[in-house]
């Protein structure tokens, strides 16, 4: 299922013509801004046979919802969430090892957008998180993502503590971040089947979802400041893994 979207940003436009130029309907870009990056995504999208149109900053402005467009915007139809099904499908066809990210509760839009961002780069299969209260696919975690969030499955489930129970089931090993956990990240063995398990902002995982993990593990802060944004303790974990994978 698709649906239209708005990519706004250098980096998501760009993105989004080399790699799924398909999907774009219409590019926009700024009449006044004709400095030599705007010129190379002019010729990006003319090379891609991509309608453009010259408009009004102002224009720009309503269509991003005054968002930081650089003066570049794409009008495209894109994927939506995939659901539990689909997280079922995608990991029947996996012949490695999975490798997930479950971000629990995170409503950010610039911290799942920096997550998703971080999981393509680290060969994450599939991003998960619930649906109620919690941040979705806006415009500006595309940005963020700076293209990220079209190549990188985002799963949003109904039950989150229900299907860390059927990742268990699949012999999935739950490996989640608290600050009170008495063994840190790098005693952890995360060669195996493995999903990582993030906590929200401020208040981290919720008592379920902790529950529900094999093993909690915590970054060693060393300094004064007492924890990191999720966005870092992600990409910490997630190259750690992919660190002891590699080895």
């Amino acid at each position: 299922m698709s649906d239209k979207h708005v990519i706004f940003g250098l980096h998501a436009v760009q993105a989004a013509v080399s790699r799924d130029s398909e999907t774009i309907e219409q590019v926009y870009l700024e009449q006044d801004r004709r400095d030599e990056r705007a010129r190379q995504l002019e010729q990006q999208v003319r090379a891609a046979g991509l309608p453009l149109e010259r408009v009004k900053r102002q224009t720009l402005d309503e269509l991003t919802d005054h968002g930081r467009h650089q003066g570049v915007a794409a009008v495209a139809r894109l994927p939506g969430p995939g659901d539990e099904r689909s997280l079922t499908a995608l990991l029947e066809r996996l012949d490695t090892p999975p490798l997930l990210l479950v971000l629990d509760g995170v409503q950010d839009p610039h911290n799942l957008g920096a997550c998703l961002r971080t999981a393509d780069a680290a060969g994450v299969q599939a991003v998960i998180a619930p649906k109620d209260r919690a941040c979705g696919l806006t415009s500006t975690v595309r940005k963020v993502a700076s293209g990220a969030a079209e190549v990188v499955p985002f799963i949003q489930v109904t039950n989150l503590a229900r299907t860390l129970r059927a990742l268990r089931e699949r012999g999935i090993w739950l490996v989640g971040t608290d600050l009170d956990a008495e063994q840190d990240l790098y005693q952890a063995d995360l060669r195996g089947p493995l999903a990582l398990v993030m906590g929200a902002e401020e208040r981290g995982l919720r008592r379920l979802t902790r529950e529900h993990c094999d093993q909690l593990v915590k970054l060693p802060m060393i300094g004064t400041v007492q924890s990191l944004n999720v966005s870092v303790s992600a990409g910490v974990c997630l190259y750690e893994a992919l660190r002891q994978r590699r080895g």
